[in-house]
């Protein structure tokens, strides 16, 4: 056990390996209560387990220069952030001592605490934000380094109305802005009717990553102009004048249940400057200006797919 000299006081009570070429620590865990005092308020560093719902004693990790990467706090904490007072076990920081992500609840998923444990203890949050003032339980919140707030992450079964260039929608899993504020992507609860540069295609993923809102399955430029979409709904017929047409479409994988019902996979549907790209994949992408585009319903198309995502 020793202590250690931080930007934000000592610590006591230390373990730590010397990681970096500079000989600054790294991490560390500590084993006895400290308080760090940072622009945020005063960090009581997580030294012991409170229940069986946290996680093990995590430690603080450190950048070279000895600034804050992550903390686990001992208990929650009201921290003051740019969207209003956020409740945290868990933060992370970015090199300019701002923060970078905040975790109201930091639990130990296994199959004695679930998400569902942990769900019922998430409490609602209402907080600010371009899109407004929002209120739902948050998985977590992201920012960039200028302190805008870059992503909400939602715990499943959460959604929040929002107004966005195609329309008000109601969104789940996740929200991202741009750093000058305007909605970059957001995962729509309900098949959306969106106007592309080939056609209106009906944006749905019966699939998101569901792992944070950082990047959702309607990405938006700017301007307002759809980037990309996944649709399960529509088939995209691409024809070139002299070499004939190819067809693409979602694909089809078996049920992780195990019977023999069949689940759909997106199909990703990328806008570039002048091409437009299916899949994902920079063989499948098309001039938009020299080819013809015709937009099928699934089931007006064949059952087994030309081209399958799955």
């Amino acid at each position: 056990m020793s202590s250690v000299n931080t930007l934000y006081g000592d610590l006591s009570g230390v373990e730590f390996r010397t990681l970096f070429s500079n000989g600054k620590m790294d991490g560390c865990l500590v084993t006895e209560p400290n308080t760090l005092t940072t622009p945020y308020g005063s960090l009581v560093p997580q030294y012991e387990a409170e229940d069986m719902g946290r996680r093990a004693v995590k430690p603080l990790y450190f950048y070279k220069d000895g600034s804050l990467k992550s903390i686990a706090l001992q208990s929650q904490t009201m921290l003051e952030t740019p969207v209003g007072a956020i409740p945290a076990e868990l933060v992370t920081f970015h090199k300019n001592g701002s923060i970078k992500r905040i975790f109201p609840l930091d639990g130990k998923l296994s199959g004695f605490w679930s998400w569902k444990n942990e769900f019922a203890l998430a409490e609602a949050l209402t907080f600010r934000s371009p899109a407004g003032e929002l209120t739902a339980k948050i998985i977590a919140l992201q920012f960039y380094e200028s302190g805008a707030l870059k992503s909400i992450t939602l715990w499943p079964g959460q959604t929040l109305k929002v107004t966005t260039p195609v329309g008000e929608i109601t969104i789940r899993t996740g929200l991202a802005f741009y750093e000058s504020g305007e909605i970059r992507s957001f995962e729509p609860l309900k098949k959306i009717d969106i106007p592309t540069p080939i056609g209106i295609l009906t944006a749905y993923d019966n699939e998101p990553n569901g792992i944070h809102g950082d990047i959702n399955s309607v990405q938006l430029s700017v301007d307002g102009s759809v980037e990309a979409l996944s649709t399960v709904d529509h088939a995209v017929e691409v024809s070139i004048p002299g070499s004939g047409s190819e067809l693409f479409r979602p694909g089809v994988k078996n049920n992780v249940c195990g019977d023999e019902r069949k689940v759909s996979v997106p199909m990703k549907v990328r806008f570039e400057k002048r091409a437009v790209v299916f899949h994902d994949n920079p063989e499948f992408s098309f001039d938009l200006e020299k080819s013809r585009f015709a937009i099928m319903q699934m089931d007006s198309v064949t059952k087994e797919p030309l081209y399958s995502c799955g």
